[in-house]
């Protein structure tokens, strides 16, 4: 995953008080800027006081669970859901009151959306005709994004006689079609294949480079949004639980839910003391840095090894699980939490098997801590 992140400048959040002046001057290096956005369904908030900001030219993915509120955060940038608090506003601009289809905003959703009744060259036309384009401009825009997204020559073809990944071009191209200033991508790979979606999210990662394209897409898959975003932001309950590169939300979760989001499972609590931190698995090293006292420690699996049952932490295998480029394996100590370790398949221990376990420390953190100068 840590190969997939790419460092960009991460824009800080700030709420502040409306001010009554047609742009806003704090908001003008923000394309986007989402203020204190709150929406509630039957009382219960669904966002809760978001802010946001979204650079022009950057590409934020924004991560959840399901009932996270990330759905709702696009709905409302898009104009297809009202607030009950805050403001969205773009290049400064309130967009109280602005209908969906007067923000200049591209919308790519899960299922595409695509008009079964038209071609492929009908579908991505379809932005343009509403914006008055003529059709000999729209003739060439539909002909040069469709070369864009790698569907030269399919103008004339049925969308029902289109593969998963050909009817997510088209809807890209549909898109981007009217030239809008942000694109919002609502799980826009969720229907396609695990090869498919690895495939072209590079792809679009390289589309949105060369265009100079403002993203906000919104997807429950972290190798999707690491691969493709300049900046993550993960979702909890209606509010924002962490901000950063996919290289510093990586390495450094905010806290507990952030890390078993990303699949981190080895989180406990710990003590540290000097380069000691006492755990309910024993006395673990820590990286020199490492904040004193109480707090919440994660061991990435990478950094549990695994040697013979006198040397370490004795523990029996209870699983392990193929992952592609290593292996799962779930320990059992005595008296302790699980521990998740990563080793070659070659070396994988069998169920059953006693194994003893040391822990390096350089894949150890203090959850919610930066990163030691």
């Amino acid at each position: 995953m840590a190969r997939l992140a790419k460092q960009a400048t991460e824009v800080a959040q700030e709420t502040h008080e409306r001010m009554p002046t047609p742009v806003h001057p704090r908001t003008r290096n923000a394309l986007l800027r989402v203020e204190a956005a709150t929406v509630r369904f039957g009382g219960r908030p669904v966002l809760d006081a978001v802010g946001l900001d979204v650079a022009e030219h950057e590409i934020v993915c924004v991560l959840g669970p399901s009932g996270s509120g990330k759905s709702t955060l696009l709905r409302a940038v898009a104009g297809l859901q009202s607030l009950d608090a805050g403001h969205v506003l773009l290049a400064g601009r309130d967009q109280a009151g602005v209908p969906a289809h007067k923000r200049g905003v591209g919308l790519m959703f899960q299922d595409h959306q695509l008009f079964p009744q038209r071609d492929v060259g009908g579908n991505v036309a379809f932005g343009l005709r509403m914006h008055g384009a003529s059709k000999a401009q729209q003739a060439v825009r539909v002909e040069e994004l469709l070369e864009l997204v790698g569907l030269p020559g399919a103008r004339a073809r049925a969308v029902a006689a289109l593969s998963g990944g050909e009817q997510q071009r088209v809807a890209l191209a549909r898109a981007l079609a009217p030239r809008p200033r942000l694109l919002m991508l609502d799980e826009p790979l969720g229907q396609l294949d695990r090869s498919l979606r690895e495939r072209l999210v590079v792809e679009l990662r390289q589309l949105f480079g060369e265009l100079g394209t403002t993203v906000l897409a919104v997807t429950h898959d972290q190798g999707e949004a690491f691969a493709l975003a300049d900046r993550v932001v993960v979702m909890r309950e209606g509010r924002i639980a962490q901000s950063g590169t996919p290289l510093e939300v990586w390495q450094h979760p905010g806290d507990e839910f952030v890390a078993r989001f990303l699949g981190f499972d080895n989180v406990v609590a710990a003590t540290v003391r000097d380069r000691i931190a006492d755990t309910p698995w024993g006395r673990l090293p820590v990286p020199e840095g490492t904040p004193q006292g109480p707090g919440t420690l994660l061991v990435r699996p990478a950094g549990v090894r695994l040697v013979a049952p006198a040397d370490g932490l004795r523990c029996t295998v209870a699983a392990r699980t193929f992952r592609g480029t290593h292996v799962a394996v779930q320990l059992l100590p005595e008296g302790a939490p699980r521990i998740e370790a990563a080793c070659a398949l070659r070396e994988a221990p069998a169920p059953g098997d006693e194994v003893g376990v040391v822990f390096e420390a350089a894949e150890i953190v203090v959850l919610g801590e930066p990163p030691a100068p």
